[in-house]
């Protein structure tokens, strides 16, 4: 299995002004975190938070990337992930081309088949069912590589009918990472078919999250998820990075009431938790030693971070950032 280098990424969803938000960028650049992710949700509080058990989100994805860019100078970023059926395909690869090529080549695109049952509902959009949403998905990525690509377009697909130009501008990288995440065969198998960066996440088909989502996300299950993977990705997976998001946190001294609190809420042990693949509670040292033994047994070498754990997690980036 190859060993990929430690990479951290932070996903914010709260600005309460331009300045805290120009602040978190910075202080997320200056604190070691490899990538700054916005998040592709338009709903503020109300309803839609409530059915979803999802956090309302306070920016719109690309404006805020774009902000961030402008006031970092190392920092990448991208938004996890821009839901297939929220954006027409060419208008978003040439948004994210346009970031890619005002950051100077810090663009991570990342793309996933849309899942919040309440956000369609109160958006007024169309849920198909996952196989199709996987299909414009694998389209929709394909007129992305073609769009930057810089040669002429000719796509006609079931779901996407695209032809007549080149695009522009062209990404300053000639190769823009793409991360596709999700935590059900299919979409996995698409991700280890044209992904660069697999992302893991819960099994969110019920369109909420909530104790099943947390139960889809167990070892054994991501042991499962990583065998579709592999088994799609062939020859090419050991050049894949795999993407965790570590939703479970706990920076402290006493390991086991802190599990056992987490555990409370989702009517699981505190040795379940500690064993939970999206769980890093303990001191300093306990979480790296956990992240490098999963690394090597797992191959996970990404990890996302909320942005309420920013300040709190930064001192486990600082020790294994790039190593």
């Amino acid at each position: 299995m190859a060993v990929h280098p430690f990479k951290f990424s932070l996903q914010a969803f709260e600005a309460a002004s331009a300045a805290a938000w120009i602040d978190t960028c910075q202080r997320t650049e200056a604190l070691g975190y490899d990538t700054l992710f916005t998040t592709d949700h338009y709903f503020g509080p109300g309803e839609i938070a409530a059915a979803s058990g999802h956090r309302p989100v306070d920016v719109a994805p690309i404006s805020a990337m774009t902000m961030a860019a402008a006031v970092t100078t190392t920092l990448r970023v991208g938004c996890r992930v821009f839901g297939v059926d929220y954006h027409h395909p060419v208008v978003l690869a040439k948004e994210l081309a346009t970031v890619d090529f005002l950051s100077g080549g810090r663009l991570v695109a990342a793309i996933g088949a849309g899942w919040v049952k309440a956000e369609y509902d109160g958006l007024g959009i169309t849920q198909d069912r996952p196989s199709i949403r996987i299909e414009r998905l694998a389209e929709t990525i394909d007129v992305l590589r073609a769009h930057w690509s810089g040669q002429p377009i000719d796509l006609h697909g079931q779901y996407v009918d695209v032809s007549g130009f080149s695009g522009a501008p062209l990404p300053v990288q000639s190769h823009v990472p793409l991360m596709v995440g999700g935590g059900a065969q299919k979409i996995l198998s698409l991700a280890g078919r044209m992904a660069d960066i697999v992302s893991l996440n819960f099994n969110n088909a019920a369109g909420k999250l909530g104790a099943s989502s947390v139960a889809s996300a167990t070892e054994d299950e991501t042991q499962r998820k990583l065998t579709w993977v592999r088994d799609a990705a062939g020859d090419r997976y050991e050049q894949i990075e795999l993407e965790i998001g570590a939703y479970f946190i706990s920076v402290t001294d006493d390991r086991q009431a802190a599990a056992d609190a987490l555990g409370g809420r989702f009517g699981v042990s505190g040795d379940a938790i500690l064993a939970h693949p999206h769980a890093l509670i303990g001191s300093v040292d306990e979480i790296c030693a956990t992240l490098i033994e999963r690394r090597e047994r797992l191959g996970i070498s990404k990890i996302c971070v909320a942005q309420r754990h920013l300040d709190e997690f930064a001192p486990v980036v600082q020790r294994l950032a790039g190593t």
